[in-house]
């Protein structure tokens, strides 16, 4: 009996230390792998460091210094915004890259609210340009790339919309790669317009050896047979306006004044309701905005639709009004101009502007190489190429995405080309018969 139960008592005690044995290897285990996972998170502590690496590289929207190397794009990209920022919106690692293209991609509307979930190799799958030369100014693609640039140098830390990847992270492109590709593309423009040579980007051999080209498959939820991008046009038209009311010129519109930050009483009042002269000698909000100018109403909707409007004043003078405000309501897509609610207050402006968080911080952009599209689920800086044919023959056009607009939250299956400044409807609509209705759509992202 006593033999029985030392026999059992040695195989209780054998057992219990192989139990503790593997607890302790377990821990360690654990410990270890929490160390491993722990160690990214220490790479996106930097944000003490920002300030500085902001001194250290200086860019402007008229020039881009003469320092551009390989070297010194691949520590511009990797610094000029904080790892932190970065590290916070979608950049993943390669090891995450699997998941994240297998992963459904949640769109967004400009509230940031998810509105429907899709796979990304619906929409962006590797692809290659044909062999056409892409067409565009290389001057104004020189310039809308380096304003874009410097957009992104300036406003990461107050914008975090522009650090969002959008639909191309299913494809593991990061925001450090499109920094990467603005960069490269601004260098090389640089020296093929010092040459007074044709550019290289021209050439779709450099840019099939040199980037990544990613086809974009439309995806419209209202009508999924559609697959080519839809390509609208718009433009800046020029608009005789008057500094006084008269029966010709009797829409105004208004700039909101500073402190209309902390008291945003306009955020109450529709389009309708600001039409009405609420703000007009006698309105009940009269001396809280500032009126810049009285248009016809068909020059007001204009100018609202397309962002920006050159006013030529009776009394001869002549400038650039762009969007700054509205009043927060939501554009209704199908609803005629008219009746929408949303209502824009503007402010005067040196340039035709694009996107931007607020009106002193928009880019400046030109028309032929800018595309406004969704920034939210496809992002800002974007470079695209557009394929069509006409007339049997086969047309490249490549722009940035650089500008944006209520139509395009959330909208993976259309861009507005920038077409120009024009007189009126009618020379716009003889301008852009050359230009197509829908087309093949490709990112391109360095290699």
């Amino acid at each position: 009996m006593n033999i029985l139960f030392k026999q059992k008592f040695r195989l209780t005690v054998g057992f219990a230390g192989l139990l503790l044995i593997s607890l302790a290897s377990s821990h360690l285990y654990t410990q270890s792998k929490t160390k491993q996972i722990a160690q990214p998170d220490q790479f996106f502590t930097q944000k003490e460091n920002f300030a500085s690496l902001k001194s250290q590289i200086s860019f402007t929207s008229n020039q881009v210094t003469d320092s551009i190397t390989s070297r010194f794009q691949n520590t511009f990209v990797t610094q000029q915004i904080p790892d932190e920022i970065i590290g916070k919106q979608n950049v993943f690692s390669s090891q995450q890259d699997l998941l994240v293209a297998s992963a459904p991609y949640p769109v967004v509307d400009e509230f940031k609210k998810s509105k429907f979930s899709i796979n990304g190799s619906q929409i962006v799958t590797p692809g290659k340009l044909p062999s056409s030369k892409v067409n565009f100014n290389q001057k104004d693609l020189f310039t809308v790339l380096v304003n874009t640039r410097k957009y992104f140098q300036d406003y990461a830390s107050e914008d975090p919309d522009i650090i969002r990847t959008g639909i191309l992270a299913t494809q593991g492109v990061t925001v450090a790669d499109v920094l990467k590709t603005l960069d490269f593309m601004i260098a090389i423009l640089k020296e093929d317009i010092a040459n007074n040579r044709a550019t290289r980007l021209q050439d779709p051999k450099f840019i099939n050896t040199n980037f990544r080209v990613i086809k974009w498959s439309a995806y419209n939820p209202k009508s999924k047979q559609q697959k080519q991008l839809r390509i609208t046009k718009y433009a800046v038209f020029t608009h005789l306006g008057s500094r006084k009311k008269t029966s010709i010129f009797n829409t105004p519109i208004y700039s909101l004044k500073e402190n209309s930050n902390h008291d945003k009483f306009y955020t109450r009042y529709t389009k309708q309701d600001v039409l009405s002269g609420i703000y007009e000698p006698g309105g009940r909000e009269f001396g809280k905005v500032t009126t810049l100018a009285y248009l016809t109403r068909n020059g007001l909707e204009e100018a609202i639709m397309e962002g920006t409007i050159l006013i030529n004043f009776t009394d001869g003078y002549k400038a650039f009004f762009n969007v700054d405000r509205n009043n927060g309501m939501s554009y209704i897509r199908g609803l005629k101009a008219t009746a929408q609610k949303r209502y824009w207050y503007f402010r005067e402006v040196d340039a035709i502007k694009g996107y931007g968080y607020k009106i002193d911080a928009k880019i400046s952009i030109k028309p032929g190489v800018t595309f406004a599209g969704d920034v939210l689920n496809i992002g800002l800086g974007k470079v695209i190429v557009i394929e069509h044919t006409q007339g049997g023959r086969q047309h490249l056009q490549m722009g940035v995405i650089a500008d944006t607009g209520g139509a395009f939250l959330p909208n993976l299956y259309q861009l507005d080309f920038l077409a120009g400044i024009f007189k009126n409807k009618k020379e716009f609509g003889q301008n852009i018969t050359q230009l197509p209705d829908y087309a093949t759509a490709y990112f391109l992202v360095k290699k």
